[in-house]
């Protein structure tokens, strides 16, 4: 007979992952914990203090320096104590994945606590009056931040960047909202344009709070400003109070934005066509000009089998001259402080058009009185010193200047840029479409910006749309766009 045993088992709980973590489970809780801390620190400047202690206890187990938590030391202090970190930091937010997809917790945990260091340091900007050290520092860290994203320094601040900089492409597997899964990377194609804007717009609230003139008196610190829209307005408002070292730095600050805008701008400009072909016009003899194609098709029928030779009774060459009309083109800008975005692309502007054949431009600026720049339209550096920013603004005295400048109507474009919040609405709106009906095209511009954002008087807006000539708003593009097709 055989017997039967039976076994019995004893049931035990489950262990709890809070007293046994695994490895990885303990690594997620170490990166939590610095993310935690970052975001308590850029919400609230007081510290956290179990969240700190926790920090300082994942910085020092993973051997990181305590330094690293400091929200006072640079990343540039920090790297030149510890130079084994500045390979670390570049490149430190585009990761590769790990061998097969794999997921290197424990470096996950290291990147979150660098990572942590350069956000901190940079979108933790304060209150209150800033030096020109603090700025320094900034904008290094700055610097630091954009290494990290796989780009140079001062690229995203620039606006230079375009899809993932630096050549460091985004893994593939990514998830429509930019975060992948386990073992991928980052969409930083769509993370790093909406950055550089926002690191522009910090630069420029450090710039408003500090003592600009202290900066542009000392030449070192002067080189380390980037040029921007919010300092270009600045120095423009400041200049008249500037002298010696101060003035000179600031020009050259103004000619490299300048200089820099020109350079994106001509691009778009350039690709315009100066006219159609002009068939009336013989074409030039000249070899360059030679239709080899036509030449030989035209010439097949004395083509000699025998010989095996061509012989071209004629040669046809390429028409080259183009139907030109001259054209005039009539910039007015609105000075006033809320359109000074518009008044530096648009003096820009003018002056790269003032360098086309057949193009003949003329630039006011008016705020409560008008200026005619048309003298130095070709220099945008020479015309944006002469402005006046700031004031009210009475579009009619501008119109006094602009309206004798119109001899060919059919030849001429007038493009009005402001915000129009006039004193004198009735007659300045009157004055534009005499001109609308005379023939001329005229071109309302409610913004030309590099973002596109702007707001426009809405009696205005709704009378010009009446008038069949819309306010033209949005980025710039739009405006290159209509003068390319009107100067066609």
């Amino acid at each position: 007979m055989t017997e039967h045993t039976t076994e019995h088992t004893t049931s035990h709980p489950a262990p709890d992952p809070a007293e046994h973590p695994t490895p990885d489970t303990a690594h997620d809780n170490r990166r939590q914990v610095l993310y935690w801390r970052l975001l308590a620190r850029l919400f609230d400047p007081e510290e956290q203090a179990t969240l700190e202690s926790a920090s300082l206890a994942v910085v020092e187990d993973i051997g990181l320096p305590p330094a690293l938590l400091d929200p006072q030391t640079s990343v540039d202090s920090l790297v030149q104590r510890h130079p084994e970190l500045a390979d670390e930091f570049d490149g430190l937010m585009t990761p590769e994945p790990g061998e097969d997809g794999a997921r290197d917790r424990a470096a996950e945990v290291r990147r979150a606590a660098l990572a942590s260091k350069v956000l901190l340091n940079v979108f933790a900007c304060g209150s209150g009056t800033v030096t020109a050290g603090q700025l320094a520092r900034w904008q290094s860290d700055a610097g630091w931040l954009e290494r990290a994203l796989g780009c140079e320094p001062g690229e995203l601040r620039g606006g230079r960047s375009g899809g993932t900089p630096g050549g460091r492409a985004a893994g593939s597997g990514v998830s429509p909202t930019g975060t992948g899964g386990p073992g991928t990377t980052p969409d930083l194609s769509r993370l790093i344009p909406e950055i550089g804007p926002e690191l522009g717009a910090l630069e420029a609230g450090l710039v408003k709070r500090m003592h600009l003139r202290e900066v542009l008196a000392d030449p070192r610190l002067a080189a380390q400003l980037t040029p921007s829209m919010s300092l270009i307005e600045q120095l423009l408002r400041d200049k008249d109070n500037l002298s010696g070292v101060a003035l000179a730095n600031a020009k050259a600050l103004i000619r490299r934005f300048v200089d820099e805008v020109a350079e994106v701008l001509r691009t778009q400009v350039e690709k315009t066509t100066v006219g159609a072909l002009d068939r009336s016009v013989p074409p030039k003899r000249v070899f360059r000009n030679l239709d080899l194609d036509r030449t030989i098709w035209k010439n097949l029928t004395n083509w000699s089998p025998e010989e095996e030779r061509l012989y071209v009774d004629r040669l046809y060459y390429r028409h080259t001259a183009r139907k030109t009309t001259p054209q005039r083109l009539i910039v007015v800008v609105d000075q006033s402080g809320s359109m000074v975005d518009s008044m530096v692309n648009c003096t820009i502007l003018a002056s790269i058009f003032a360098g086309l054949p057949k193009v003949d431009v003329h630039l006011i600026a008016y705020d409560t009185q008008a200026l005619d720049l048309t003298p130095w339209v070709r220099d945008p550096f020479e015309s944006l010193l002469r402005t006046n920013l700031g004031g009210g603004t009475d579009g009619t005295v501008a119109m006094a200047l602009a309206q004798p400048k119109i001899a060919e109507p059919r030849n001429t474009v007038v493009v009005w840029i402001s915000d129009f919040y006039e004193w004198q609405s009735e007659p300045l709106f009157a004055s534009m479409a005499a001109i609308h009906r005379s023939g001329a095209k005229f071109i309302p511009v409610g913004s030309v910006t590099s973002s596109g954002r702007g707001s426009v008087n809405p009696w205005f807006r709704e009378r010009f749309k009446d008038l069949g000539a819309p306010v033209l708003s949005g980025h710039i593009r739009k405006l290159v766009h209509e003068l390319k097709t009107f100067l066609a």
